[in-house]
């Protein structure tokens, strides 16, 4: 069975549990054409009430992309001369919560914090590599943590 689209995902880093969704968003104009794409990637830190959220935002502008669906993937953001990820990949989530939290973030903060995704998508990116790289080296484990033949 499908996982619901809209349900939050649990991912776990250093012993701390957080809750995390996706959304694709833009505005729509007066002339009914949909503008200013962005993914909003947010975490949650639990249980409730131990800290606010950390919304990491990659809109659409000059030499990036964030397509939302066709012809590339729902989740894809990316720089057209650079780094990418699918913000659908627990991996991915985990190396910008890395990235966010070298960059400061804190997840004991109370208040919502929003962050430009861009900032951080190149140190993601490089993240994700390095974990491919050692994961093709053991030959037992994929980047996003599964294990395999």
């Amino acid at each position: 069975m499908p996982r619901h689209p809209r349900k939050p995902r649990r991912l776990v880093v250093d012993g701390r549990t957080y809750l995390w969704t996706l959304r694709h968003d833009h505005c729509v104009r007066e002339s009914g054409r949909s503008a200013d794409c962005r993914e909003t990637l947010t975490l949650f830190p639990q249980p409730s009430g131990v800290g606010g959220p950390l919304r990491i935002v990659f809109a659409e502008g000059p030499d990036r992309y964030v397509p939302g669906g066709f012809p590339m993937g729902s989740g894809d953001v990316g720089f057209v001369r650079g780094g990418s990820l699918n913000l659908h990949e627990p991996g991915a989530v985990r190396a910008l919560l890395d990235a966010a939290c070298a960059r400061g973030w804190r997840p004991g903060e109370r208040r919502a914090v929003e962050v430009d995704g861009w900032t951080l998508l190149e140190a993601a990116a490089t993240a994700r590599a390095g974990d491919a790289r050692d994961a093709a080296d053991a030959g037992d484990a994929d980047p996003a943590g599964r294990v395999g033949p």
